[in-house]
């Protein structure tokens, strides 16, 4: 992930320091970065690899950012070793130097706390892959000094990514926001209404979405995204809305992280389950549900003021490439069909998962339009 955001600043023109303590690290990252660059290169995307190559330092020392206005962490989701990691940063850079983690889930403002200049601390969460995937989430932390917010969105609109601003809660806007597509899915698949095959092919041809949530959880890896959820619950007080599902945690604990190892909620080393032709009568519930539960995490989010409506849209379409933004969907549903989709299941399951915004309330009951 750090080499990523390393090429696309590199890319953008920038003279860039690549660091990591580990030295196999650096050179693998060295020579995927060439590889990679020769590529775009060939492709006719950049007009010469080794410019861009000539304007990276690979270092294994920390002092080599004395020079940087901006250094972006992207190391393992684990608060005290990035707290740890900044405080060092922060003794070897100028008292401008704007100090970014790329955390997907974890408090900026916790981060900043470890810093001497907290106000200089904000979060740049790129998603994977740096190099392709437009949406980058700007976070400040509450300590973090208001005038670099601009500036933020402006750098990355010149790296050529679409920035959108968050507050600093758990998950910020898409990985709070998309929780249900996972936890909602396994959840109908653990009550035994639909097997893993028919909700993927519900949301994936019903739905509209690029992916199934089974074949999006295996291909984003159960070690990345069980964490984040786990985090998430964790971190917004054991709310019953992130729970995590122990069918998801079995898959961690027996290595079985998706994809890269050949196993998930699928087996990759036997032939593929081909797609099917919808023909399970739940189908229509299936994908309600489900978007119904996205649709109320997104007006949740408006109600905390965790974004504006339109960063919120972006988010959703630009960073997990949801066939709508949620609010428009809202809109195109009638806030009151939500309501009464939520309000259905809670009447059944008696859990406060279910629970409606209250702007969604408010809305329905006054016939209002998100956009």
């Amino acid at each position: 992930m750090g080499a990523g955001i390393a090429q696309v600043a590199a890319v953008a023109g920038h003279q860039v320091v690549l660091y990591d303590n580990n030295a196999t690290a650096l050179e693998k990252a060295k020579a995927s970065l060439t590889q990679t660059l020769q590529k775009l290169q060939e492709k006719g995307k950049i007009p010469n690899a080794d410019d861009v190559l000539n304007r990276f330092t690979f270092a294994g020392e920390i002092s080599a950012f004395a020079q940087c206005g901006l250094v972006i962490e992207a190391i393992v989701e684990k608060l005290e070793i990035k707290k740890a990691v900044f405080a060092d940063i922060e003794k070897n850079v100028s008292d401008t130097c704007i100090l970014a983690s790329n955390t997907s889930s974890l408090s900026i403002t916790s981060i900043a706390a470890a810093c001497t200049r907290p106000q200089n601390v904000m979060g740049l969460h790129f998603f994977n892959p740096a190099p392709l995937m437009a949406l980058v989430e700007v976070i400040p932390a509450v300590q973090t000094n208001p005038a670099y917010i601009q500036p933020a969105k402006e750098l990355m609109q010149r790296w050529g990514k679409t920035p959108v601003v968050a507050k600093d809660t758990p998950g910020f806007i898409v990985n709070r926001v998309a929780r249900p597509y996972y936890g909602e899915a396994i959840r109908i698949y653990e009550e035994g209404i639909a097997s893993i095959e028919e909700i993927d092919n519900a949301m994936a041809q019903l739905g509209g979405f690029k992916m199934g949530p089974f074949t999006l959880m295996d291909y984003i890896g159960h070690d990345v995204n069980y964490v984040v959820t786990e985090t998430v619950f964790q971190s917004f007080f054991y709310d019953p809305r992130y729970k995590p599902s122990f069918s998801q945690k079995r898959l961690l604990e027996a290595g079985w992280l998706g994809r890269k190892t050949g196993r998930g909620f699928y087996n990759y080393n036997e032939p593929g389950t081909a797609d099917k032709t919808l023909d399970n009568s739940n189908n229509t519930q299936i994908v309600e549900r489900i978007v119904a539960m996205l649709i109320n995490e997104a007006v949740d989010a408006l109600y905390l003021n965790v974004a504006t409506a339109t960063d919120l849209e972006t988010a959703m379409t630009k960073g997990v490439n949801y066939p709508k933004g949620l609010l428009q969907w809202c809109d195109e549903w009638g806030a009151e069909k939500c309501l009464a989709i939520l309000d259905g299941l809670y009447d059944s399951y008696h859990e406060d998962r279910y629970r409606a915004s209250i702007l969604l309330r408010k809305d329905a009951k006054e016939g209002k339009r998100f956009l």
